[in-house]
C-alpha cells in the first residue's frame, strides 16, 4: 500500500472507563507509526478536541480511543465535520456496534447466532434475578469487560456492586444467557478474516479486564485447537458480522463455543469490537502477526486505510 498521509494525529486517552488502556494503545501505535516514518502528534483527547485538531491540521487521525465518545460514533462525527480522514469504522457502524442490543438486532437479521437477552434497568437487575441463572450482566455500551458479572446458579441474588452509588456504567444493562465453554476471537483486516484465537483466562472466571490487560492474565492459543469446520465458521461469522454492521478497517469479533462433553455445541457471537486494543497483550496484533504482518505493517495499513465518509 502506497503512502497517502505524512502527518497523523494519534487520538488516545479520553475520559471513558477505558482511558488507561487507550493510552497504552495510543502510545504503542504512535511509536510504531514513527518507526514506519510518519510524523506523529500524540493527542490526549479532551472536550476541546475539535479546536486541537483544527490547530494541528493532521493529514489523518489514528483513532486509538476506547469506550464511550471514542468508539460509539461521537469522535467519528467530529472528524467528519472537520473533514479529517480517520481510521476504523464510521459513525453509524461505530454507534451500532457499541450498543450491544442494537448490534444483536442486526446480527439476528443476518442469521448470526446470538444468546437470548433482555435490557433492564440497573434497579431491576439489582432487585432480583432478571433471568434464570446462569446469566451475564453487562452494560449496554461499555467495553473491556467493564461492569460485567457472571451470575452463577449458586448465587441467591445479583451482585451487590449493582447497588453502588458510584456505579459508573449507566442504568441500561443487558442480561444475557450464559454460554459455557471456550472464548474464541477472530479479527477482520479490510475484507479478510484472520486466524482464530482460543483465549484461556488464568485465575479468572472469564476474560475480564485483568485477564485482558495484565501480563500473564490469559493464554492465547493460536491457531485455536478446534475442529476445522468450527474454525472456518468463526472466520465466516466474523466477516459476516463486520459486514452486517458496515464496519471498516480492523475489527475483532468475540464468540463463545460450548464444546463440553455434554454441552450444547452452540457457537454464539457476543459482539464486534470496532476499536480493538493494540497493547502488548492485545489480540489483533497477535492475529496480524500470525497472518504475516508485523506491528509496524499493521499500524501503517490502518493509517493508509483512513478516510472520511466511512
Amino acid at each position: 500500500m502506497g503512502r497517502r498521509y505524512e502527518h497523523i494525529a494519534v487520538l488516545m486517552g479520553g475520559w471513558s472507563s477505558e482511558r488507561e488502556v487507550s493510552l497504552d494503545t495510543g502510545e504503542a501505535c504512535a511509536d510504531a507509526a514513527e518507526r514506519a516514518g510518519y510524523r506523529v502528534s500524540r493527542v490526549d483527547v479532551d472536550r476541546d478536541i475539535a479546536s486541537t485538531l483544527s490547530e494541528l491540521r493532521p493529514d489523518a487521525a489514528f483513532n486509538a480511543l476506547h469506550g464511550p465518545f471514542g468508539e460509539d460514533g461521537t469522535i467519528q462525527g467530529v472528524l467528519e465535520i472537520l473533514d479529517i480522514p480517520y481510521t476504523h469504522s464510521g459513525v453509524l457502524a461505530s454507534a451500532l456496534a457499541m450498543d450491544k442490543e442494537k448490534a444483536k438486532t442486526i446480527f439476528r437479521a443476518a442469521h448470526i447466532p446470538v444468546a437470548e437477552s433482555r435490557i433492564v434497568s440497573r434497579a431491576e437487575a439489582a432487585r432480583g434475578h432478571a433471568m434464570t441463572p446462569p446469566y451475564v450482566i453487562k452494560p449496554v455500551a461499555e467495553g473491556s469487560s467493564c461492569g460485567v458479572f457472571i451470575v452463577g446458579e449458586d448465587m441467591e441474588h445479583p451482585p451487590q456492586e449493582l447497588h453502588a452509588a458510584a456505579w459508573p456504567y449507566g442504568d441500561r444493562l443487558m442480561v444475557e444467557r450464559y454460554i459455557a465453554g471456550r472464548e474464541l476471537t477472530c479479527a477482520v483486516m479490510g475484507d479478510v478474516a484472520l486466524g482464530v484465537i482460543d483465549i484461556v483466562s488464568e485465575g479468572h472466571r472469564f476474560y475480564n479486564y485483568e485477564s485482558k490487560y495484565l501480563p500473564g492474565g490469559s493464554r492465547h492459543i493460536l491457531p485455536a485447537e478446534i475442529s476445522p469446520n468450527i474454525y472456518q465458521d468463526v472466520q465466516k461469522l466474523t466477516l459476516k458480522a463486520h459486514t452486517a454492521l458496515g464496519c471498516r478497517g480492523v475489527t475483532r469479533a468475540d464468540f463463545r463455543y460450548d464444546d463440553r462433553l455434554h454441552g450444547t455445541g452452540e457457537l454464539i457471537c457476543l459482539e464486534v469490537n470496532t476499536q480493538p486494543g493494540m497493547t502488548a497483550t492485545s489480540l489483533v496484533p497477535e492475529l496480524a502477526a500470525h497472518a504475516g504482518h508485523d506491528f509496524e505493517e499493521l499500524v501503517s495499513w490502518i493509517v493508509e486505510d483512513a478516510s472520511c465518509g466511512r
